[in-house]
């Protein structure tokens, strides 16, 4: 019976796409859809050829293992074919697996060794005489790409076997991995130079292995798991597969540890959902779980198909990355000011939830990855793991597509958005104001080191806040008795003492004033060297950039940060609200240029009886030292109270002189 013409396009059309999807992934290394996409596709190329095997040819990627191999390396034929595993993505699937198995040995109970899928790169190693002789990829099944010398540079493949009796001729077979956090570390480099960013760490083994020059392969975080035996000479291997493995490992190889031996489809299916919870705590990935006939001389009772062992399936995790387009790109302002791009995104199921959103970093990733409102993007999720775009089709990008446009100013209340760490991290200048970071501001305000409002705890503040009682930090000092006491499980006494603390905090420090305003990138420390060189408030907001970096220890980053705080209106009416409201302290003594204590890094440890740690970091600074929390061997002097700690031990060990509190007080008279 003729088949119709569209079913007879539609094949030609999937062989057609596939093997143009291979040639991107295995030889350019530039994958143009997710792994998912992939699957789906090869999974409707075999249910059109199995409903109609007439339409199958030699050249159909079904035939095929993987991809041709890149004309840059040698090929390599394989004498056993390296073939591929057949999926399964439902128990029901499993369940028909096992029972084609038990129909076939007619065995009701099977034995299977279990394992990770590991998400890498299929490698063949050939040893001679314990001796590697030979490395090569899969390629389509049948030839391979010759990567000896690339394969030599991976540390955990040995180059003679660990063996006084080694085999005189064996193949091992295993993937090649890259390590998550290797992954994101070539990413890193990868930007600071300019280079090439890989799409998962799969392509990044991929791409790392099959570089022409072997200098480059060596420099990458590789790691080989080995799985199977291929030919073998002259060695009696052990009789079931786990047994192999661990032979593998006694010859100083390495397999996955995570592996276990079950019977029966049930079991099959429990060690999925076991595998899948440890999933994300693995260092490498893996996109599934394999099964296999343990016992090797059932394997070969089993036998093969055309491109697969009947003894063995994979398992697929659902998918972790899947296409989608993007809708619209929003920033949001954490509670810390933080400004993080999110693309709303047509919504996707991709990692077990249906993904709506996901997150673009910061604008300079948005730069990097050109992503724009309209492309058809690949999103990630995995296990907890907030989603995020890894890459842009850009063969599906209209034409008419325009750059995306970061805001200058925060979406919430229009302060400034100023860049850290090297221009990449944006925040919102709006500190004291915006209503997005409202609450964590004022919780820094009140807290000990600050303003130091005993009684003023987050729940009270998240309160506040919620019931409209408080809109900034300037609105804590009109709060009356009556408001707190009103406030739910908060007793007549209590509010009482809220009012005194409140009251108390007013006379305060001006470094602990500058600290408790939040400013980006000042701590205690930076806050009392700029209250001691410039020892007013007022000098502190008319300060020029270049002024500030005058001060000790006070760069570019940190200078911008300060003027740019003090230059947002919202945060001058705050301030003026707060000075309005009492807030007082002494006056500042400019710290000595030249005095005995100029210049001098300090660490203070333990408790002292004449006066409070922060007093003496005060009056220490007030001297011209820099006081710091841990010792080092820039650590000029440690002044040690009673029960000082390890600090102590290590200013010993560095050769720091130790004195005491007589000693501080000398100082500080």
């Amino acid at each position: 019976m003729d088949v119709d013409s569209s079913i007879v396009k539609k094949v030609e059309k999937l062989c057609t796409e596939i093997d143009e999807h291979n040639h991107r992934y295995y030889v350019q290394d530039q994958p143009s859809i997710a792994d998912a996409e992939y699957d789906r596709l090869l999974r409707q190329l075999e249910q059109l050829e199995a409903t109609h095997p007439e339409l199958i040819v030699a050249t159909s990627p079904t035939q095929r293992v993987g991809a041709k191999p890149d004309n840059g390396f040698a090929e390599v034929s394989h004498e056993l074919p390296m073939l591929s595993l057949g999926n399964a993505f439902e128990d029901e699937e499993v369940r028909e697996f096992h029972a084609r198995v038990v129909n076939r040995l007619e065995i009701e109970q099977i034995e299977y060794a279990v394992e990770p899928k590991l998400d890498g790169l299929a490698i063949s190693l050939l040893y001679e005489g314990g001796k590697l002789i030979r490395g090569a990829t899969r390629g389509d099944g049948y030839t391979g790409e010759d990567v000896t010398l690339n394969v030599r540079a991976i540390r955990s493949v040995p180059l003679q076997l660990r063996t006084s009796t080694p085999p005189p001729r064996i193949e091992i077979r295993g993937e090649v991995v890259m390590p998550k956090a290797g992954f994101d570390a070539l990413n890193r480099n990868q930007t600071d130079i300019g280079g090439k960013l890989y799409v998962n760490p799969r392509n990044a083994a991929a791409g790392s292995l099959r570089q022409l020059d072997p200098a480059i392969s060596a420099t990458r975080p590789l790691e080989f798991y080995a799985y199977s035996a291929g030919i073998t000479e002259g060695v009696d291997l052990p009789p079931t597969h786990s047994g192999v493995l661990d032979y593998f490992e006694s010859l100083g190889l390495r397999v996955t540890q995570n592996r276990s031996v079950v019977i029966g489809a049930e079991a099959l299916i429990k060690a999925y959902e076991v595998m899948g919870e440890s999933r994300d705590s693995l260092s490498y990935e893996i996109d599934g779980i394999v099964y296999k006939v343990n016992l090797i001389t059932l394997q070969e009772r089993l036998g093969f198909v055309s491109r697969a062992p009947r003894w063995a399936l994979a398992r697929k995790f659902p998918a972790q990355e899947e296409m989608t387009i993007v809708e619209s790109i929003d920033v949001q302002v954490g509670r810390t000011g933080a400004i993080t791009p999110v693309a709303r995104l047509k919504p996707v199921f991709v990692g077990g939830v249906t993904v709506s959103n996901a997150t673009l970093h910061n604008h300079t990733e948005i730069q990097r990855l050109d992503v724009r409102v309209g492309d058809t993007v690949i999103v990630r999720r995995a296990g907890d793991v907030i989603p995020e775009v890894v890459s842009v089709v850009i063969d599906q990008r209209n034409t008419n597509s325009q750059p995306y446009d970061f805001p200058t100013l925060c979406p919430v209340c229009e302060s400034d958005i100023v860049y850290e760490d090297q221009g990449i991290i944006g925040r919102c200048s709006g500190g004291l104001f915006c209503q997005a970071q409202v609450k964590e501001s004022i919780k820094h305000f009140v807290s000990r080191k600050a303003m130091d409002i005993e009684g003023l705890g987050s729940k009270v503040v998240d309160v506040l806040v919620d019931d409209g009682l408080i809109k900034n930090a300037g609105d804590i000092f009109s709060i009356t008795h009556e408001q707190f006491a009103a406030l739910d499980r908060m007793a007549e006494k209590s509010a009482q003492n809220l009012i005194d603390s409140i009251e108390k905090s007013k006379r305060t420090t001006l470094p602990r004033f500058l600290f408790g305003l939040g400013i980006p990138q000042i701590g205690e420390t930076t806050a009392g060297q700029l209250a001691n060189s410039f020892g007013d408030l007022e000098s502190i907001r008319l300060a020029t950039e270049e002024d500030l970096q005058a001060v000790p220890d006070i760069g570019p980053i940190v200078a911008k940060n300060v003027s740019e705080f003090f230059a947002q209106k919202h945060n001058q009416e705050v301030i003026e609200k707060l000075l309005e409201a009492g807030i007082t302290w002494p006056d500042v003594e400019v710290a000595e240029q030249d005095g005995e204590l100029s210049g001098k890094t300090i660490v203070l440890t333990g408790t002292f009886s004449s006066l409070g740690r922060t007093e003496a970091k005060e009056k220490l600074a007030a001297l011209g030292a820099k006081v710091t929390s841990s010792v080092s061997k820039k650590t000029d002097l440690v002044i040690a109270g009673s029960e000082p700690g390890s600090k102590v031990d290590k200013a010993e060990k560095l050769g720091v002189l130790v004195v005491g509190e007589v000693e501080l007080l000398e100082y500080l008279s």
